[in-house]
């Protein structure tokens, strides 16, 4: 395996993949450039031979934002067309395919508000951190609560739950909900990420 060599390339030089599938909301690339001001850049782009860009767009977008001239970057060699094709859906798709251990996040979380760090730049939501950060709310119990005492925990993810549970697949999204709960999965997170990954194909 060859080893791995980080250079630096002008921005303007790099060039998009033109069949890139993965989009990058306004929003999501102010996360990035926020992420990017406060850790550096931490992450090289994967480029091919040409200067084509095979994994981080969002990233150049975001130096591009931030007045960056050079990113650092690491060449693939070697690779045949189809695997760099491959290796542009791959470094997007596996990464998706993590979890979370929604206990220890939470831990983490909350340690680091009491550090003073703005765990605003993580690029979780604001209905994320509100469930995940110092409340202790079980988002499996909102459906059990009555109308006011689950408005006053969090009316967003009411109404998410209302959507599923109330529609035509009733029947079914019940019965996904309990196979879901007895593997301890925290629902209302997976609710959140769905409808953001929904958002960002528009």
């Amino acid at each position: 395996m060859p080893t791995l060599q980080i250079n630096y390339k002008s921005t303007e030089n790099l060039i998009p993949y033109a069949n890139n599938s993965r989009t990058h909301s306004e929003d999501q690339i102010n996360q990035v450039a926020s992420s990017i001001k406060e850790f550096g850049f931490t992450n090289p782009v994967l480029i091919d031979e040409q200067g084509g860009i095979i994994a981080g767009h969002g990233r150049v977008m975001a130096a591009k934002k931030l007045g960056l001239t050079e990113v650092p970057t690491i060449t693939l060699e070697g690779l045949t067309k189809a695997q760099l094709k491959a290796y542009v859906i791959a470094d997007n798709k596996l990464a998706l395919n993590s979890g979370w251990d929604v206990g220890l996040l939470s831990v983490e979380l909350e340690a680091l508000g009491e550090l003073g760090f703005d765990v605003g730049l993580l690029g979780f939501g604001d209905v994320e951190l509100e469930a995940l950060v110092g409340n202790d709310i079980d988002m499996s119990m909102l459906d059990e609560m009555d109308d006011d005492a689950a408005d006053e925990l969090s009316s967003n993810v009411k109404k998410a739950i209302q959507i599923e549970f109330e529609a035509e697949h009733y029947e079914e999204a019940k019965e996904l909900v309990k196979f879901w709960r007895d593997q301890d999965a925290y629902i209302g997170y997976m609710i959140i990420e769905f409808l953001r990954k929904e958002k960002d194909k528009i």
